[in-house]
């Protein structure tokens, strides 16, 4: 065995001894290796999910339906997705001689960063799920991540699978000549919207830069769009989304009816990439529906927490994911206690005015009773609720594990908004607060 392989391997297993995970392993790797995870022979499918939002949860979606279909599947469940967690995941994966030991390998990679690794890890596919506006300072311009991404994929020969709906994505097809494009999209909808006051990243044509025509909007830019001067955006879908029920959680594709793991529209997005993917590999979607039946969201996607009362915490790191979050958190009913942990470390990004896009005006509603803000920055919080009207039900409290212990103390069902790196820190306080 290659002596660097043994090292990172043997740092893994002791960590993993003791109970933890983290990057060193990796770090360990591609210190000692810069091309560290070129070296790897990879399975047969290899599939890497990219995109803004649902990254984490697609490609676990697809991990598990691959496995229900009686593939080995090598997969960063935990969204370790950039290259340090991918150095660990493929040094676990794989035997002394740096073959990969499974089937295939779904492997979540950060939208900043796939252009450097998309030759290394060797993909015979690739899923774009959205672009949406997302942290400026770290990510840039949308544009330039979208650029990026069209580079690497002009020389592509494998498999595409595109969010029909997302104009920002749908361009990829445009640039990908050698590629074989595999589009999913969703039918209006009951509650589609011919306008939207969201942000929207998809307004003018890629081609010719004049405005698009909205038939519907699912959520912010996504929905059925077409420019009328040269035709961008008349799709022919793969997998086309409709009859979704809020009332049973189930939608209907490809002739059949299926079960979303939550009632919500963007979760069914993720479905539907999950469903172009097994369609394509000729592989059985009864075993994706299963797993969307039984598929429990964890690493802070809409985890449930027992306090006193049952506490929800979500991620959010843009406008949109926001906007989504607080539908959600909306749409249950009875009183309810907000928690918002706001951060802005590196991997949140530091400009934090991405809040003023969010429609925070929609927690003025009466069965919200009090918003708690925390994090490091708790007052810029409170300050962009206080301008919506909601001062009256702005607790700021700067200590996390005080304000988790104020929910548990409250008796109310809450729900907890955290930034990326408020994510794991809020979920260790609350699971500590529900064993009390």
């Amino acid at each position: 065995m290659d002596i660097r392989l043994s090292i990172v391997k043997l740092a893994h297993k002791i960590l993993a001894s003791q109970g933890r995970g983290g990057s060193f392993p990796g770090q360990l790797a591609l210190m000692m290796d810069k091309n560290f995870i070129r070296r790897f022979t990879m399975p047969e499918q290899v599939i890497l999910v990219t995109g803004t939002n649902g990254k984490t949860t697609t490609s676990n979606l697809i991990a598990e339906s691959l496995r229900k279909a009686g593939l080995a599947v090598l997969n960063n469940h935990r969204g370790d997705n950039l290259n340090v967690g991918i150095a660990a995941l493929l040094a676990t994966g794989s035997d002394s001689s740096y073959h990969i030991q499974a089937d295939a390998a779904v492997i979540e990679v950060d939208e900043l960063t796939v252009y450097r690794q998309f030759d290394a890890l060797k993909p015979t596919g690739l899923v774009v799920t959205n672009f949406f506006r997302d942290q400026l300072d770290r990510a840039g311009e949308m544009e330039t991540i979208i650029r990026k991404i069209m580079e690497v994929t002009e020389n592509f020969t494998g498999d595409l699978y595109l969010n029909g709906d997302d104009p920002n994505v749908l361009r990829i097809a445009d640039h990908a000549k050698k590629a074989r494009i595999h589009l999913f999209s969703m039918a209006q909808l009951k509650d589609s919207m011919i306008t939207t006051d969201e942000a929207s990243e998809g307004k003018f044509c890629p081609r010719c830069g004049k405005p698009l025509h909205y038939d519907y909007f699912q959520y912010s830019h996504i929905g059925r769009f077409l420019c009328p001067y040269d035709g961008f955006g008349s799709i022919t879908p793969e997998i086309l989304v409709k009859d979704v029920s809020y009332t049973d959680q189930s939608f209907e594709a490809e002739g059949r009816v299926f079960h979303s793991y939550i009632n919500a529209v963007y979760a069914i997005y993720n479905c539907a990439a999950v469903l172009c993917v097994m369609k394509n590999l000729g592989l059985d979607l009864s075993c994706a529906d299963d797993v969307f039946r039984h598929y429990q969201l964890k690493e802070g996607r809409n985890e449930t927490f027992a306090l006193s009362q049952p506490c929800v915490i979500n991620l959010f790191k843009n406008p949109t994911g926001a906007n989504e979050v607080m539908k959600d958190i909306l749409s249950r009913p009875g009183k309810k206690n907000l928690c918002i942990v706001l951060n802005d470390n590196d991997q949140d990004g530091h400009d934090v005015s991405w809040i003023w896009d969010a429609h925070f005006e929609r927690l003025n509603d009466p069965e919200v009773n009090e918003i708690l803000c925390t994090g490091l920055r708790a007052y810029d919080m409170a300050l962009r609720l206080k301008y919506e009207g909601l001062k009256d039900r702005i607790r700021v409290i700067e200590s996390t594990e005080e304000a988790v212990h104020y929910l548990n103390t409250a008796n109310l069902n809450s729900y907890v908004m955290a930034t990326y790196t408020a994510l794991h820190s809020t979920r260790a306080l609350l699971r500590k607060e529900a064993g009390k």
